[in-house]
């Protein structure tokens, strides 16, 4: 009997680890027609990690921070290799904020980069994008989140 539940059991741990990788990834479309594969930051360790310490982000990549709510969500460039642009998108996906070019912060104190407006998602992409792909405010993104994403309230 053990034997037939170790592959089992191995099997399973493949698809639910398979499940949850699909789970932390999704396709923003610009409105140029661009599909952006953004990793999702949906804890509050995930958003505090952001993209500190990578190395680079190509062009067809971002991350999407999500947020249980709308409000003013500010960002820093701490222990960031590269410059990025950082969107706000409110709870319709519209563009309320842009910070384009934004550079790394060498020594703190780093500057907070602050929306004018509130947002419930931010997306940030490579430097130059949001010029590159005619982001404008008041346009609408477009994205699925996963089924069964569940955003858990910041402490």
């Amino acid at each position: 009997m053990k034997r037939s539940l170790i592959p089992l059991a191995a099997l399973a741990c493949l698809f639910f680890s398979g499940e949850t990788a699909r789970a932390r990834f999704v396709k923003v479309y610009l409105p140029d027609g661009l599909a952006v594969t953004a990793e999702l930051a949906v804890t509050d360790e995930q958003r505090q990690q952001g993209l500190m310490f990578r190395d680079k982000m190509d062009e067809n990549q971002g991350m999407l921070f999500i947020f249980e709510g709308e409000d003013v969500h500010s960002f820093w460039m701490k222990n960031m290799r590269f410059p990025i642009d950082i969107i706000w998108l409110d709870a319709a996906k519209t563009i309320v904020h842009i910070a384009a070019e934004v550079p790394p912060c060498p020594v703190e104190p780093c500057d907070s980069y602050v929306p004018k407006s509130g947002a419930m998602y931010v997306l940030e992409l490579k430097s130059g994008a949001a010029a590159r792909h005619g982001l404008r405010l008041n346009e609408r993104l477009q994205f699925v989140l996963p089924k069964g994403l569940v955003v858990p309230a910041e402490r």
